[in-house]
């Protein structure tokens, strides 16, 4: 079944790495910013897959990568780690990182609809009702009816802050073309190398941009904060190391939409710690919103005959 499965069953470990990822980086951007997040965890990322590209494939850098490999997946690493993660780690600053893993579950149909756009992807009923369950579990915890003033008609809103919001659907955007690019440029070559290209590029052209802002001095203030250091290092090491690495296994043993859509289940990960790690209440509304998205999740793994 493991075999059968093996992407689906990275895409779940992706969405386990990313679930501790959100709590670690929405810890250290409240501390210094999400620019010094991105660069710094990015550039321990560079180091760590540097030192696993070396013990399984006896070299540093990605050399063997061919022209092709090079502008998609650093077109990938471009999308998905500058625009994509800066936008999500700048929704930190707005809303709490539950908040933002719902809105990101937003990623999969916009994959999907790339994937079919550009690759001619193809997703059976059976996955369709799936990633239908997913998303209404995630839409009936962030969505809100409320009454006007008379009492009489109802409309949908949001309880949340719209700024926080619009930044985790450019993360959502982020993730969906980036994942896509990635399938299309890593093709048969090695998850790690491919990997290590991503970050590469997004390493540089975050440096780039503290350049140009001049936040280096934020760079330096989050190297003197131990706890945002300790926060960093969590993030960087399940997030742009671990992480990307099983999500690219994900989209190279199964579709982008059905990567995407299990590696959405993060907002129902995240639930246990947000009540007993940062005392956070969760409705019934929202725990039913879970279950109904985990029931999403299951009809990707069960086959259910016709």
């Amino acid at each position: 079944m493991i075999q059968t499965y093996l992407g689906e069953f990275a895409a779940l470990i992706t969405a386990m790495f990313w679930t501790l990822t959100a709590l670690a980086f929405h810890r250290a951007v409240n501390n210094v910013g999400s620019i010094a997040v991105n660069f710094i965890r990015l550039f321990l990322a560079f180091f760590l897959l540097s030192g696993l590209s070396f013990l399984l494939r006896g070299t540093f850098l990605p050399s063997d990568a061919g022209a092709h490999q090079w502008i998609w997946l650093g077109l990938s690493g471009l999308i998905g780690f500058v625009f994509g993660d800066y936008t999500l780690f700048k929704s930190y600053e707005y809303v709490e990182a539950r908040i933002s893993m719902l809105i990101m579950a937003l990623a999969p149909p916009m994959a999907f609809f790339i994937g079919w756009l550009v690759m001619n992807e193809a997703m059976t009923w059976q996955n369709a009702i799936g990633m239908l369950f997913t998303l209404s579990g995630i839409a009936l915890v962030i969505l809100n009816r409320k009454s006007n003033e008379e009492g009489q008609k109802k409309k949908i809103s949001l309880n949340y802050s719209y700024k926080g919001i619009l930044y985790a659907l450019g993360g959502a955007l982020g993730q969906a073309i980036g994942i896509v690019l990635s399938k299309y440029g890593m093709g048969d070559y090695d998850a790690i190398a491919a990997t290590h290209i991503r970050v590469i590029v997004g390493a540089v052209s975050f440096g780039i941009i503290v350049s140009l802002g001049k936040n280096w001095y934020r760079i330096s203030l989050a190297y003197s904060n131990k706890s945002t250091v300790k926060a960093i290092l969590i993030g960087a090491f399940f997030g742009p190391f671990l992480g990307v690495y099983f999500s690219l296994l994900a989209v190279k043993y199964t579709t982008s939409g059905i990567a995407s859509t299990i590696m959405a289940i993060v907002p129902v990960l995240i639930i246990p710690p947000a009540i007993f790690i940062f005392k956070e209440k969760v409705t019934l509304k929202e725990w039913i919103g879970a279950f109904i998205t985990v029931l999403g999740v299951i009809l990707f793994f069960v086959e259910i005959p016709i």
